[in-house]
């Protein structure tokens, strides 16, 4: 599942605070990771490789987040996908998110959640 033996990630978010203590957090974990400030960014990253994760931000400057989840669905069909939002609120109505996660992000939780997500893939296939 994982290409090269370590698990691939996308984090989408127009933060760079945000991707850059998230890659250095998934780095330190053995990641292989991948960021896009933009939908458009995400959409070429898609477009150029495969993703055992996608962290995506409902809110972008140039499309709503959960608009990238088909495009995920096609490029990486098993990929976990986890939406970021600080309207929890919109739960039950942004669908294909595995997982929704409020900000501000606890990174352990974060962790935790797509460690066991992974493990279990793995035990499937």
């Amino acid at each position: 599942m994982f290409i090269s033996g370590k698990p691939s990630i996308l984090i989408v978010d127009d933060d760079a605070g945000i991707l850059r203590v998230f890659t250095k957090i998934f780095e330190k974990k053995g990641y292989n990771v991948t960021v896009a400030e933009k939908g458009k960014e995400a959409v070429e990253r898609l477009n150029a490789s495969h993703y055992d994760i996608a962290l995506v931000d409902l809110a972008l400057p140039d499309m709503a987040g959960n608009d990238l989840f088909p495009l995920i669905e096609n490029a990486s069909p098993n990929a976990l996908k986890i939406m970021l939002t600080g309207q929890t609120f919109l739960q039950g109505s942004v669908e294909g998110a595995d997982f929704f996660v409020g900000k501000p992000v606890n990174p352990e939780k974060l962790l935790s959640i797509i460690d066991t997500e992974l493990k279990n893939k793995n035990s499937e296939t």
